[in-house]
């Protein structure tokens, strides 16, 4: 597909790591650790990692924890091929057993006593490559464990570095071939020096170049661009988010007025939020904008409508339906039909839409932009941010000058609010949410607070509650309130607000919006929630 080239032509000249992925719901962590560390990864599946790895041509390899147990006889394993290949290889908690068990090595059931789940200490046994500079020996530093299982004898060559007191072998190396393997998570958070550990594997172990950053990326995908649309015309897609736009700008910069942007307004939006998405790019980029006003067919189509995912399908299909509609009339206007269609789908949308690449992951819930073009449209698509995670994108933002209003915003979900608003969607509900909304973030500004959260919204549940306003019964709405503190979307903590701030967003939501007369605060982390209610 011409949109695969696209990110061939963008991570050729990168050196690569390639993450072999056993089904764990945090390997997309992993990825974000070694990107951090300025390094280019991709994910595979198990089934697909030999494939995978004669694409890619990495020069390093990590293998990812997973749900299964190695001792199962249909577990999953590793190619050969990689461990034949002479690159160095990082396994980590399944990834560490897989590769112990497949090289000779011994991996025991897990009984009582090799379990351990939650935080735990393993001590430094001897310096390692892995370790340079982070962890010193004879030293015990605090990790995250989360396996069943444990490695009960070493393969030839390998020696512990590591050990804790529920497994003995926590960390394992061959040195000469360059083969590690840990026990613990060193992708989560709750691994402190996780994310040096795994620096020190693709740069000190691998010795890989640090030059995966968005100002490379920016030159290499707009080059990417061109290549890919040649003298042809793009419709993008905005949606009012960071995602949308930064997509759009970089097309620009790549193509000029052969971008024209179609903005959809569904009477889906927070307040205001048209307005400001017209006047950045007419006003501020002067991008040729479609404003579209739809309120009337989305609306229409939802009516009735309480299953989330149907609603997101609906969604899409009828975006779908807009985009077909604005392409006929450029084509019209003489100005040639646009041959691309163009998306903000980020990496995150990918992974919880479908199993990436056919995985082992489990699917969380569609999105909207993910899924592919019904082939009526004969359109390609052009999706140059499929690759990048949230914190990227914002850095790519800023790369292009966007303005930090929108740089910084809180992420905001195409389906908008039909997914914030359970069940039944009605014009009324959807005012009464929006007012909510605006008076929540009013306050989380005022308090200082908007950048130290990763996103803030209202949700209107489907749930009416007695109240007494004014010595009358009320009989109104229930307004939830949620906010979360991550990294890439991927993982998320409910944000710790004081009594006091939540009090005075519930005084002013209750005061100053007719329809709601009680507020919750929801303090579910993700997983096992969900950011998004639906």
């Amino acid at each position: 597909m011409a949109e695969d080239k696209l990110y061939e032509t963008i991570v050729r000249r990168h050196d690569k790591v390639l993450i072999v992925d056993f089904g764990s719901q945090v390997t997309q962590l992993i990825a974000r650790r070694v990107r951090e560390a300025g390094v280019y990864c991709e994910i595979a599946p198990f089934q697909a990692a030999e494939k995978a790895f004669n694409a890619l041509n990495p020069k390093a390899v990590i293998l990812s924890g997973g749900p299964r147990s190695v001792l199962e006889p249909d577990s999953p394993r590793a190619p050969k091929t990689l461990f034949e290949s002479g690159v160095p290889i990082l396994g980590i908690c399944y990834g560490e057993q897989v590769m112990a068990e497949q090289l000779g090595g011994t991996v025991i059931a897990g009984h009582s006593h090799s379990r351990e789940f939650g935080r735990a200490e393993v001590e430094i046994l001897r310096e390692s490559a892995l370790f340079d500079g982070v962890w010193g020996r004879g030293k015990s530093y605090p990790v995250w464990m989360s396996h069943g299982d444990a490695v009960s004898e070493l393969p030839e060559g390998f020696v512990p570095i590591a050990t804790s007191p529920s497994a003995p072998l926590a960390a394992i190396a061959d040195e000469a071939r360059r083969f590690f393997g840990v026990q613990f998570h060193l992708e989560v958070a709750h691994t402190p020096d996780g994310a040096k550990l795994i620096s020190n594997f693709v740069h000190k172990v691998a010795g890989l170049s640090a030059d995966w950053t968005m100002g490379a990326f920016r030159q290499e995908a707009i080059a990417a661009i061109r290549a890919q649309v040649g003298s042809g015309r793009v419709l993008c897609g905005l949606s009012g988010g960071v995602d949308s736009a930064v997509a759009a700008l970089l097309i620009f910069e790549a193509i000029g007025e052969r971008l024209t942007c179609v903005f959809v307004d569904h009477g889906l939006l927070r307040q205001g939020e048209a307005e400001e998405v017209v006047t950045l790019f007419r006003g501020h980029y002067n991008i040729p904008l479609h404003h579209v006003e739809a309120k009337a067919l989305f609306l229409g189509a939802l009516t009735g409508v309480r299953d989330p995912e149907e609603k997101r399908k609906i969604i899409g299909r009828l975006f779908i339906t807009a985009f077909e509609a604005e392409a006929k009339k450029i084509a019209a206007d003489g100005r040639g039909a646009p041959e691309f269609l163009a998306q903000g789908t980020l990496y995150p949308d990918v992974i919880e839409s479908v199993s990436f690449s056919g995985g082992p992951s489990v699917t969380i819930k569609s999105h909207h932009n993910v899924g592919g073009l019904p082939e009526r449209m004969n359109m390609k698509l052009v999706e140059p941010l499929r690759e990048l995670f949230k914190d990227e994108v914002r850095a790519l933002g800023r790369e292009l000058g966007l303005p930090e209003a929108f740089v910084g915003r809180h992420p905001f979900p195409g389906p908008g609010l039909a997914i914030r608003c359970p069940g039944g969607i009605t014009p009324e509900k959807l005012e009464i949410l929006r007012q909510a909304d605006a008076i929540y973030l009013d306050e989380i500004r005022k308090a200082g607070l908007y950048d130290e959260i990763w996103q803030a919204f209202a949700v209107l549940l489907p749930v009416q509650t007695v109240g007494v306003m004014g010595d009358g019964r009320t009989y109104e709405f229930v307004c939830a309130l949620r906010a979360v503190t991550s990294v890439d979307g991927m993982t998320a903590d409910f944000y710790p607000f004081g009594m006091g701030f939540l009090g005075r967003a519930a005084t002013r939501i209750v005061n100053e919006v007719k329809g709601v007369n009680r507020v919750v605060y929801d303090i579910t982390s993700k997983p096992p929630g969900t950011i998004e209610w639906e």
